[in-house]
């Protein structure tokens, strides 16, 4: 056989390989209002740039016949390209051939794109659209997710990984993005649970189906699981895209700086309006924030699970940083067990990967009830406190007016080395809030006065007139300025580019061993 026969046994082989399940799996697959894999490829990485890797490797052992005889049935697409020029490595499951099931070929085509990402530090991006394990291939295709799981792990703080659930994801399955730093889905198509309907049904009797157990809306706002939730296929893989315009490639690179036209020095007078003078009235920390970061752009994170904590990526002047503020639009801020495992993790993320924190502050202390308790609200609020204390990133601290008890400590207050905290003249910091604590302090001249409820305004006044203000905190130096709210992004900026060398160090250690 000739050289140029050869090449057209190449292209025969090729096409083969790239028909996935064949013509007629494929319209199923878009009536599903699916991609196929190649197209969601085609979508998340620059134009041209994929290089497919292990194209012929086939589920079955043997060896290569003629092409009638090759069955390419691995189910998953695996290589490398490019998001704005930057190396990613990507696997793509593919539905159209045996439901995407995970057989052993299909395990080692991904592991060794997992292997190439780690020693080349470049970020891991996995497509997911199976059925689970390949149930013909027995343990073996337990193997494959264990050997799958290990890579995650290693992988964890070295280099990005990022999970897309563009179909089911069941079973075993679902731990391998679990791990992963993002998890991101998309409405009316994605799953993900580790027993189906069916089996709840039988074991609990709970009558449930599959977008009830585990679809996007779920894992979003109530499990947690999911930090990111869109309407389409298209949507959910742009913004894989834009979440690299805030993070490295690994962990010994800095994030990448971004030009802006927004004035370093820019005062958004508008500042001075946003928080309210009754202390008992909410307002929208997202107003803050996208008042003060370059150009407004605020890409937030786990936006629809403990709305009272916002988490999220900005640009100030130029530099990636992660935002995490309190929201007193929703329970007033309050720090509870979901919002304390929604920071942590946000926070262990950023630390990680060397993008500096910016923390926005208005907090009433943490959440009270039986509930939390029972929950394990000390447990899981020390999940953040300990997040905080351990991370080395450069840390900024803005209290715009709430700093009470125990949460003012966790917020990333200078006691636990947080670099430069600012306070606007609207901040109170304080053990308690002035009605708790005069409840407490005066209790008997209240239960004693003709008219309780007005001694108890009274108090309440003469309390936040001598404590609930940012100076005596600042005569401590445990606030290093209180200023103008309109200086904000100006000393922010500032501040970043002072501790662009910051150098900090934990004691050596295996690892810490965080209330989990």
């Amino acid at each position: 056989m000739g050289m140029r026969e050869r090449l057209r046994h190449l292209e025969e082989l090729r096409r083969k390989a790239e028909s996935g399940g064949g013509p007629r799996r494929l319209e199923q697959q878009h009536a599903r209002g699916k991609l196929s894999a190649r197209e969601r490829l085609d979508l998340l990485l620059d134009e041209g740039s994929f290089v497919e890797l292990d194209r012929f490797v086939t589920g079955h052992r043997g060896g290569f016949g003629t092409v009638e005889e090759v069955d390419f049935d691995a189910g998953v697409i695996t290589g490398y390209g490019t998001i704005d020029g930057r190396l990613v490595y990507v696997f793509s499951q593919d539905f159209t051939v045996y439901g995407g099931s995970l057989s052993e070929a299909h395990a080692q085509k991904i592991v060794k794109i997992m292997d190439l990402a780690l020693k080349n530090g470049a970020p891991v991006i996995g497509l997911n659209d199976s059925g689970g394990a390949r149930i013909q291939e027995g343990v073996v295709s337990l193997g494959g997710y264990a050997d799958i799981f290990l890579r995650n792990t290693l992988a964890s703080g070295v280099v990005p990984q990022i999970s897309a659930i563009l179909g089911p994801c069941a079973g075993g399955a679902v731990y391998s993005p679990a791990i992963t730093d993002f998890v991101y889905m998309v409405r009316g198509t994605s799953y993900m649970f580790v027993t189906g309907p069916n089996v709840v049904k039988t074991v609990t009797h709970e009558d449930v189906d599959m977008e009830g157990l585990g679809g996007a809306d779920v894992h979003a706002s109530v499990s947690g699981v999911a930090q990111f939730v869109h309407d389409s296929e298209i949507e959910c893989l742009d913004a894989i895209r834009q979440l690299f315009r805030f993070i490295p490639q690994n962990n010994r690179e800095e994030p990448p700086r971004r030009e802006t036209a927004d004035p370093f020095d820019r005062q958004d007078e508008a500042l001075l309006d946003i928080v309210p003078d009754d202390a008992t009235k909410p307002y929208d920390m997202r107003d803050v924030i996208r008042r003060i970061v370059d150009d407004g752009e605020f890409y937030e994170v786990h936006r629809e699970y403990a709305a009272n904590l916002l988490v999220g990526f900005a640009h100030l002047g130029g530099w990636s940083v992660g935002i995490v503020a309190n929201q007193p639009a929703v329970l007033a801020g309050v720090l509870d067990i979901a919002s304390s495992l929604k920071g942590a993790r946000f926070v262990r993320f950023c630390d990680a990967f060397n993008i500096p924190l910016v923390v926005f502050e208005d907090v009433p202390g943490f959440l009270p009830g039986v509930a939390q308790e029972h929950g394990g609200i000390i447990k899981h609020g020390a999940k953040l406190l300990y997040a905080f204390c351990e991370a080395t990133v450069p840390r900024l601290t803005v209290i715009t007016r709430k700093a009470y008890g125990g949460a003012y400590d966790v917020m990333n207050s200078t006691h636990i080395r947080g670099d430069v905290n600012l306070a606007w003249p609207t901040a109170e910091i304080a053990v308690m809030g002035p009605k708790g604590a005069v409840e407490i302090l005066f209790r008997k001249e209240i239960a004693e006065a003709p008219d309780a409820e007005e001694k108890t305004r009274q108090l309440e006044s003469e309390y936040r007139e001598r404590f609930a203000h940012p100076y005596i905190a600042a005569a401590r130096g445990y606030v290093d300025d209180v200023i103008d709210p309109r200086e904000t992004r100006p000393r922010l900026i500032h501040a970043l580019d002072m501790l662009r060398n910051k150098r900090d160090e934990n004691p050596w250690k295996k690892h810490g061993n965080i209330p989990l």
